[in-house]
């Protein structure tokens, strides 16, 4: 019987305990400029009971998402810079841009992008030690659908120019 009682009462507990307080979380009742709570700014559009709902996303549309330098010479630092927009209907917050190597090192804009705004990406590839083929990943998390975009910096490091003339 109390094994059948501490059960009970733990059911309860879960079941009420977990319930928000009257009134609710203010922080998220609180409105920015644009009259979107944080929470409408960073809302997941896909949860298991709903389906899926993208219409009121940010949108992140590059000019392009590769970037091939052809050649450099091992030392070299290529820079590229990837062109978007934000065609959605909420401000874009991009949460992070990052690599796999520390080779290659993004620079993102850490401000909401508006809707119908623009913004870059600066991506430095160092060819340093890096010589032969190479494709480098950069991944860009942000409130869209989906959450992720790959950027990709690629081509053929070359021995060094002093190499060559040797």
């Amino acid at each position: 019987m109390r094994c059948f009682l501490f059960g009970a009462a733990i059911f309860i507990g879960l079941t009420y305990g977990c319930q928000p307080a009257e009134g609710g979380n203010e922080a998220a009742k609180t409105k920015g400029e644009a009259g979107m709570s944080n929470a409408d700014l960073v809302r997941n559009p896909v949860s298991a009971d709903k389906p899926l709902d993208t219409t009121n996303v940010a949108r992140m549309v590059f000019e392009e998402t590769e970037y091939n330098f052809q050649e450099a010479y091992e030392g070299d630092i290529v820079i590229h810079v990837f062109k978007f927009k934000n065609t959605g209907k909420i401000p874009l917050i991009i949460s992070d841009a990052r690599s796999t190597c520390g080779c290659t090192v993004p620079n993102w804009p850490r401000q909401p992008i508006a809707p119908g705004a623009g913004g870059q990406i600066e991506v430095r590839f160092n060819t340093a030690k890096k010589e032969g083929r190479q494709n480098k990943v950069v991944t860009v998390t942000a409130n869209t659908y989906p959450g992720d975009t790959q950027l990709h910096v690629f081509g053929l490091v070359k021995a060094s120019a002093a190499d060559d003339a040797q």
